[in-house]
């Protein structure tokens, strides 16, 4: 991958010890996402890959929808910090 996975999850993370959290699953595919939205302007007919980047979409938006009911401000706090949401 040629973005640097430890370097977000440090970001991202509650605590010492949190690798998996919501917020760093997020963080995570929305790394995965710029990413291939990036590869797909250069490699149009790639459809396999495609399929795998509306399968992260859709990944994320339930994460965000379970973060949306479990902690509001988090939420909120994410979207901004990830640019999501223009």
């Amino acid at each position: 991958m040629p973005f640097e996975k430890t370097a977000t999850i440090e970001k991202y993370r509650t605590h010492e010890q949190d690798c998996g959290s919501t917020r760093v699953q997020i963080a995570l595919l929305t790394e995965r996402i710029n990413y291939l939205t990036d590869h797909f302007r250069a490699h149009p007919k790639d459809n396999h890959s495609r399929r795998g980047l509306l399968k992260m979409v859709g990944l994320r938006r339930r994460l965000l929808d379970y973060m949306k009911r479990t902690d509001l401000d988090g939420y909120r706090q994410l979207i901004d910090e990830l640019g999501l949401r223009h």
